[in-house]
Protein backbone atom coordinates (compact mmCIF):
# COMPACT_ATOMS: atom_id res chain seq x y z
CA UNK A 1 0.00 0.00 0.00
CA UNK A 2 1.00 3.69 -0.83
CA UNK A 3 1.73 5.48 1.94
CA UNK A 4 2.10 9.63 3.05
CA UNK A 5 5.71 9.68 4.04
CA UNK A 6 5.72 12.65 7.29
CA UNK A 7 9.26 14.25 7.30
CA UNK A 8 9.53 15.73 10.81
CA UNK A 9 6.73 14.50 11.92
CA UNK A 10 7.42 13.84 15.67
CA UNK A 11 6.82 17.32 16.53
CA UNK A 12 3.90 19.77 17.20
CA UNK A 13 2.02 20.10 13.27
CA UNK A 14 3.34 16.61 12.16
CA UNK A 15 1.92 14.96 15.01
CA UNK A 16 -1.93 16.56 14.43
CA UNK A 17 -1.19 15.43 10.70
CA UNK A 18 -0.49 12.08 11.20
CA UNK A 19 -4.05 12.00 13.28
CA UNK A 20 -5.48 13.57 10.49
CA UNK A 21 -4.32 10.94 7.64
CA UNK A 22 -4.51 8.71 9.92
CA UNK A 23 -1.33 6.51 11.16
CA UNK A 24 -1.87 3.52 9.40
CA UNK A 25 -1.65 5.63 5.93
CA UNK A 26 1.49 7.12 7.15
CA UNK A 27 5.46 6.54 8.20
CA UNK A 28 7.49 8.89 9.92
CA UNK A 29 10.76 10.22 9.61
CA UNK A 30 12.45 12.31 12.31
CA UNK A 31 15.70 12.44 14.35
CA UNK A 32 13.50 12.29 17.74
CA UNK A 33 10.67 9.93 18.80
CA UNK A 34 7.34 10.67 18.17
CA UNK A 35 5.09 10.60 21.43
CA UNK A 36 2.16 9.43 19.92
CA UNK A 37 3.08 7.23 16.78
CA UNK A 38 6.73 5.34 17.58
CA UNK A 39 5.01 2.63 15.83
CA UNK A 40 5.66 4.19 12.75
CA UNK A 41 8.70 6.22 13.18
CA UNK A 42 12.37 5.78 11.74
CA UNK A 43 14.99 7.73 13.38
CA UNK A 44 16.32 9.63 10.63
CA UNK A 45 18.25 13.17 10.21
CA UNK A 46 17.59 15.03 6.77
CA UNK A 47 21.35 16.28 7.16
CA UNK A 48 22.66 13.08 7.23
CA UNK A 49 22.75 11.60 3.47
CA UNK A 50 24.44 8.09 4.57
CA UNK A 51 20.94 7.66 6.63
CA UNK A 52 18.32 9.40 5.22
CA UNK A 53 16.09 7.25 2.55
CA UNK A 54 12.48 6.65 1.18
CA UNK A 55 11.26 3.80 -0.52
CA UNK A 56 9.05 3.32 -3.63
CA UNK A 57 5.92 2.83 -1.51
CA UNK A 58 6.21 6.58 -0.77
CA UNK A 59 3.04 8.70 -2.79
CA UNK A 60 3.95 11.86 -1.04
CA UNK A 61 6.11 13.16 0.95
CA UNK A 62 5.25 15.81 3.40
CA UNK A 63 8.26 17.48 4.49
CA UNK A 64 7.67 19.48 7.57
CA UNK A 65 11.24 19.49 9.06
CA UNK A 66 12.78 22.33 9.60
CA UNK A 67 14.73 24.47 12.16
CA UNK A 68 12.84 27.55 13.21
CA UNK A 69 13.79 28.74 17.18
CA UNK A 70 14.44 32.62 17.26
CA UNK A 71 17.99 31.54 18.75
CA UNK A 72 19.40 28.87 17.03
CA UNK A 73 22.96 28.88 16.87
CA UNK A 74 24.99 29.01 15.11
CA UNK A 75 23.25 29.94 12.36
CA UNK A 76 24.36 27.92 9.81
CA UNK A 77 22.32 25.28 11.74
CA UNK A 78 19.32 27.26 9.82
CA UNK A 79 20.70 26.75 5.85
CA UNK A 80 22.29 23.15 6.46
CA UNK A 81 18.66 21.96 8.02
CA UNK A 82 15.90 23.93 5.70
CA UNK A 83 18.40 24.39 2.48
CA UNK A 84 20.11 21.36 2.19
CA UNK A 85 18.05 19.43 3.96
CA UNK A 86 15.24 19.98 1.59
CA UNK A 87 17.69 19.43 -1.60
CA UNK A 88 18.55 15.70 0.20
CA UNK A 89 14.96 15.13 0.65
CA UNK A 90 14.66 15.51 -3.10
CA UNK A 91 17.31 13.96 -4.27
CA UNK A 92 15.99 10.94 -2.94
CA UNK A 93 12.56 11.74 -3.90
CA UNK A 94 14.74 11.38 -7.74
CA UNK A 95 15.48 8.31 -6.69
CA UNK A 96 12.62 6.33 -5.83
CA UNK A 97 10.47 8.20 -8.37
CA UNK A 98 8.34 9.91 -6.20
CA UNK A 99 6.51 13.31 -7.86
CA UNK A 100 4.45 14.59 -5.39
CA UNK A 101 5.21 16.95 -2.29
CA UNK A 102 3.71 19.40 -0.02
CA UNK A 103 6.16 21.76 1.82
CA UNK A 104 5.50 23.53 4.80
CA UNK A 105 7.69 27.16 4.48
CA UNK A 106 6.48 30.15 6.66
CA UNK A 107 5.27 33.69 5.99
CA UNK A 108 8.82 34.72 7.18
CA UNK A 109 10.09 35.09 4.17
CA UNK A 110 8.16 38.10 3.54
CA UNK A 111 9.71 40.27 6.35
CA UNK A 112 8.18 41.94 9.26
CA UNK A 113 5.46 45.12 8.69
CA UNK A 114 4.80 44.12 5.69
CA UNK A 115 0.96 45.49 4.23
CA UNK A 116 -1.00 42.28 4.21
CA UNK A 117 1.00 40.79 1.83
CA UNK A 118 -0.24 38.04 -0.66
CA UNK A 119 1.32 34.97 -2.89
CA UNK A 120 2.61 37.34 -5.41
CA UNK A 121 4.41 39.96 -2.60
CA UNK A 122 7.74 40.47 -2.99
CA UNK A 123 10.27 38.38 -0.45
CA UNK A 124 12.04 40.38 1.76
CA UNK A 125 12.99 37.97 4.84
CA UNK A 126 14.29 40.06 8.12
CA UNK A 127 16.36 37.05 9.65
CA UNK A 128 18.01 33.37 8.80
CA UNK A 129 14.95 30.97 9.27
CA UNK A 130 12.99 33.40 6.62
CA UNK A 131 15.96 33.60 4.53
CA UNK A 132 16.58 29.96 4.74
CA UNK A 133 12.81 29.03 4.35
CA UNK A 134 12.67 31.04 1.02
CA UNK A 135 16.16 29.76 -0.42
CA UNK A 136 14.20 26.23 0.18
CA UNK A 137 11.34 27.41 -2.01
CA UNK A 138 13.73 28.43 -4.56
CA UNK A 139 15.62 25.01 -4.58
CA UNK A 140 11.89 23.14 -5.46
CA UNK A 141 11.14 25.34 -8.12
CA UNK A 142 14.06 24.44 -9.86
CA UNK A 143 13.31 20.93 -9.08
CA UNK A 144 9.48 21.73 -10.07
CA UNK A 145 10.75 23.04 -13.53
CA UNK A 146 13.23 20.55 -14.15
CA UNK A 147 10.98 17.73 -14.91
CA UNK A 148 6.87 19.14 -14.76
CA UNK A 149 5.47 16.21 -15.57
CA UNK A 150 3.26 14.76 -13.63
CA UNK A 151 4.19 16.40 -10.69
CA UNK A 152 2.72 17.99 -7.72
CA UNK A 153 3.71 20.73 -5.47
CA UNK A 154 1.89 22.63 -2.58
CA UNK A 155 4.19 25.35 -0.82
CA UNK A 156 2.13 26.58 2.58
CA UNK A 157 3.30 29.65 4.16
CA UNK A 158 1.93 29.25 7.57
CA UNK A 159 1.66 32.52 9.76
CA UNK A 160 2.75 31.66 13.20
CA UNK A 161 0.92 27.98 14.58
CA UNK A 162 -0.30 27.19 17.77
CA UNK A 163 -2.43 25.23 19.93
CA UNK A 164 -2.58 22.80 23.20
CA UNK A 165 0.59 21.47 24.32
CA UNK A 166 2.79 24.01 22.22
CA UNK A 167 5.27 25.79 23.86
CA UNK A 168 6.66 28.64 21.83
CA UNK A 169 5.93 32.22 21.44
CA UNK A 170 1.97 32.86 21.48
CA UNK A 171 1.90 29.98 24.38
CA UNK A 172 4.21 32.50 26.22
CA UNK A 173 1.89 35.30 25.73
CA UNK A 174 -1.53 33.67 26.30
CA UNK A 175 0.32 32.43 29.36
CA UNK A 176 1.93 36.23 30.39
CA UNK A 177 -1.94 37.58 29.50
CA UNK A 178 -3.48 34.70 31.24
CA UNK A 179 -1.77 35.42 34.71
CA UNK A 180 -3.00 39.21 35.36
CA UNK A 181 0.43 40.29 35.47
CA UNK A 182 0.52 42.11 31.57
CA UNK A 183 1.60 45.08 30.28
CA UNK A 184 0.89 46.48 26.69
CA UNK A 185 4.05 46.87 25.23
CA UNK A 186 3.13 49.83 22.15
CA UNK A 187 -0.05 51.15 21.36
CA UNK A 188 -1.70 47.46 20.70
CA UNK A 189 -3.42 48.27 17.28
CA UNK A 190 -0.68 46.16 15.58
CA UNK A 191 -2.65 43.22 13.93
CA UNK A 192 -1.82 39.91 14.06
CA UNK A 193 -2.20 37.18 11.47
CA UNK A 194 -2.32 33.36 13.57
CA UNK A 195 -3.39 29.70 12.75
CA UNK A 196 -4.59 26.92 14.91
CA UNK A 197 -2.56 23.80 14.47
CA UNK A 198 -5.88 21.96 13.63
CA UNK A 199 -6.57 24.10 10.96
CA UNK A 200 -3.15 23.36 9.40
CA UNK A 201 -3.53 19.81 9.89
CA UNK A 202 -6.74 20.01 7.89
CA UNK A 203 -5.42 22.17 5.30
CA UNK A 204 -2.25 19.61 5.10
CA UNK A 205 -4.95 16.90 4.43
CA UNK A 206 -7.14 19.00 1.64
CA UNK A 207 -4.15 19.22 -0.15
CA UNK A 208 -2.68 16.31 -0.25
CA UNK A 209 -6.49 14.72 -0.54
CA UNK A 210 -6.89 17.09 -3.44
CA UNK A 211 -3.72 15.04 -5.74
CA UNK A 212 -3.53 18.80 -8.37
CA UNK A 213 -0.54 18.43 -10.74
CA UNK A 214 1.36 21.32 -10.69
CA UNK A 215 3.00 23.94 -8.50
CA UNK A 216 0.92 26.04 -5.95
CA UNK A 217 1.48 28.28 -3.22
CA UNK A 218 -0.60 29.20 -0.26
CA UNK A 219 -0.52 31.45 2.34
CA UNK A 220 -1.91 30.15 5.46
CA UNK A 221 -3.38 32.24 8.37
CA UNK A 222 -6.92 31.86 9.83
CA UNK A 223 -9.50 35.09 9.94
CA UNK A 224 -10.14 37.56 11.23
CA UNK A 225 -7.01 38.89 12.22
CA UNK A 226 -6.95 40.30 15.87
CA UNK A 227 -5.06 43.61 16.99
CA UNK A 228 -2.83 42.90 20.42
CA UNK A 229 -6.04 44.76 21.87
CA UNK A 230 -8.32 42.03 20.79
CA UNK A 231 -6.00 39.71 21.59
CA UNK A 232 -5.56 40.72 25.03
CA UNK A 233 -9.63 40.83 25.46
CA UNK A 234 -10.66 38.13 24.10
CA UNK A 235 -8.15 36.57 26.85
CA UNK A 236 -9.39 38.52 29.49
CA UNK A 237 -13.02 37.21 28.74
CA UNK A 238 -12.17 33.58 28.87
CA UNK A 239 -9.94 33.53 31.72
CA UNK A 240 -12.12 36.52 33.34
CA UNK A 241 -9.88 38.72 34.47
CA UNK A 242 -8.83 42.28 34.02
CA UNK A 243 -5.49 43.77 33.02
CA UNK A 244 -3.72 47.34 33.43
CA UNK A 245 -4.40 49.67 30.72
CA UNK A 246 -0.68 50.91 31.00
CA UNK A 247 1.17 51.16 27.68
CA UNK A 248 5.10 50.82 27.87
CA UNK A 249 6.24 52.69 25.02
CA UNK A 250 8.13 50.85 22.44
CA UNK A 251 11.40 52.34 22.63
CA UNK A 252 11.10 51.28 25.99
CA UNK A 253 10.51 47.40 25.54
CA UNK A 254 12.96 47.66 23.26
CA UNK A 255 15.41 48.97 25.66
CA UNK A 256 14.36 45.91 28.01
CA UNK A 257 14.84 43.66 24.81
CA UNK A 258 18.31 44.44 24.42
CA UNK A 259 19.22 44.76 28.50
CA UNK A 260 18.25 40.67 28.09
CA UNK A 261 20.15 40.32 25.02
CA UNK A 262 23.48 41.15 26.86
CA UNK A 263 22.49 39.21 30.32
CA UNK A 264 21.74 36.40 27.70
CA UNK A 265 25.19 37.09 26.16
CA UNK A 266 26.59 37.70 29.52
CA UNK A 267 25.45 34.52 31.38
CA UNK A 268 24.95 32.36 28.47
CA UNK A 269 21.62 31.62 29.55
CA UNK A 270 17.93 31.67 27.52
CA UNK A 271 15.18 34.26 28.32
CA UNK A 272 11.58 34.29 27.36
CA UNK A 273 12.32 38.25 26.80
CA UNK A 274 15.05 39.59 23.88
CA UNK A 275 15.04 42.57 21.35
CA UNK A 276 14.12 40.09 18.45
CA UNK A 277 10.48 39.23 20.28
CA UNK A 278 9.73 42.71 21.42
CA UNK A 279 10.14 43.67 18.10
CA UNK A 280 8.09 41.08 16.82
CA UNK A 281 5.27 41.30 19.35
CA UNK A 282 5.17 45.28 18.01
CA UNK A 283 5.39 44.42 14.15
CA UNK A 284 2.07 43.88 12.16
CA UNK A 285 2.35 40.83 11.07
CA UNK A 286 -0.60 40.31 8.86
CA UNK A 287 -1.17 38.10 5.66
CA UNK A 288 -3.28 37.88 3.04
CA UNK A 289 -4.78 34.11 3.25
CA UNK A 290 -7.55 34.53 0.87
CA UNK A 291 -6.50 32.01 -1.71
CA UNK A 292 -6.49 29.18 0.86
CA UNK A 293 -9.72 29.79 2.27
CA UNK A 294 -11.28 30.48 -0.91
CA UNK A 295 -11.43 26.48 -1.38
CA UNK A 296 -11.12 25.59 2.14
CA UNK A 297 -13.33 25.58 5.07
CA UNK A 298 -11.38 25.62 8.63
CA UNK A 299 -12.97 23.46 10.89
CA UNK A 300 -12.40 26.39 13.78
CA UNK A 301 -12.10 29.37 14.04
CA UNK A 302 -9.85 31.65 15.08
CA UNK A 303 -11.54 32.41 18.52
CA UNK A 304 -11.93 28.64 18.47
CA UNK A 305 -8.61 28.13 18.50
CA UNK A 306 -7.63 30.46 21.04
CA UNK A 307 -10.31 29.47 23.49
CA UNK A 308 -9.33 25.68 23.40
CA UNK A 309 -5.81 26.28 23.83
CA UNK A 310 -6.68 28.49 26.98
CA UNK A 311 -8.88 25.64 28.30
CA UNK A 312 -6.59 23.02 27.98
CA UNK A 313 -3.42 24.90 28.91
CA UNK A 314 -4.76 26.97 31.80
CA UNK A 315 -8.47 26.14 32.93
CA UNK A 316 -8.83 22.26 32.45
CA UNK A 317 -6.55 19.32 34.29
CA UNK A 318 -3.96 17.84 31.81
CA UNK A 319 -4.15 14.34 31.42
CA UNK A 320 -0.53 13.86 30.36
CA UNK A 321 2.22 16.30 30.01
CA UNK A 322 3.83 15.54 26.56
CA UNK A 323 4.81 19.25 24.90
CA UNK A 324 6.17 20.19 21.84
CA UNK A 325 8.80 23.49 21.41
CA UNK A 326 8.79 25.41 19.41
CA UNK A 327 8.53 28.75 18.13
Amino acid sequence: MKKNFIIGGSGFVGSRVIAHLGDEYCVNLDKNKSPFYNHITKIMDVRDTGNFTLSSNCETVILLAAEHRDDVSPSSLYYDVNVQGTINVLNCMDKFGIKNLIFTSSVAIYGLNRDNPNEFSYEKPFNHYGESKWNAEQVISKWYNDKPKNKSVTIIRPTVIFGERNRGNVYNLLKQISSGRFLMVGAGKNKKSMAYVENIASFIKFRLNKSEMGYHIFNYSDKPDYSMSQLVALIEKKMNIKLSRIKIPYFLGMLVGYFFDLFSLVTKNKFSISSVRIKKFCATTQFDSSKALDSFNPPFTLADGINRTLEHEFINKKEDDILFYSE
